[in-house]
């Protein structure tokens, strides 16, 4: 075959093309002959598989725990509404906003963070925040340095009480 046995466990052909050489227990070395698209495609699968892994072979109780603690959480909605959908580049544009407790039996007097998030590049990206009580409402001033028409939305992080959240629907800005 004329295949020639580097330091390193390498098979180099004549054509220089190589074949990995395989040792098993108790058995002679075995020749496995792959090409490129095969072992990139490999490649793939496996690391597709290693992100699945974790959450497959995860302990038996961590599922039922994250259940019972996502389940006595409070549902919450965070709406908002811009004071104009036109503005100039660097003028403010008021926010305006209301994080409201859809669990009655939830209704602590505890602070609440909600972000504002502007789409840039396929992501939600967050670029100012506030704070205000669960049933209460917020304000915030934003201005923009560039002209564009800007998606925000608005975004509630899960919290010890409360479960996170999004606004229904994107705000959408012309700055220019």
């Amino acid at each position: 075959m004329g295949l020639r046995v580097t330091r390193s466990g390498v098979a180099r052909a004549p054509t220089g093309g190589f074949r990995a050489l395989r040792a098993t227990a108790g058995a002679p070395l075995s020749i496995m002959i792959r090409t490129p698209r095969k072992i990139l495609a490999a490649l793939a699968v496996a690391v597709a598989l290693a992100g699945l892994a974790p959450a497959l072979a995860g302990p038996a109780g961590a599922a039922s725990l994250s259940s019972v603690t996502e389940a006595g959480k409070g549902k919450v909605k965070v709406e908002g509404k811009l004071g104009k959908d036109h503005v100039k580049v660097n003028e403010k544009v008021d926010l305006k906003g209301t994080l409201q407790v859809l669990d009655a039996a939830r209704t602590d007097q505890t602070v609440e963070t909600v972000i504002v998030q502007q789409l840039q590049a396929g992501a939600w990206v967050n670029i100012a925040d506030t704070t205000c009580r669960p049933n209460g409402g917020f304000s915030l001033r934003l201005s923009f340095s560039v002209s564009a028409t800007v998606s925000l939305r608005l975004y509630h992080p899960e919290t010890t009480l409360y479960a996170a959240a999004y606004s229904t629907g994107t705000l959408t800005l012309r700055v220019g």
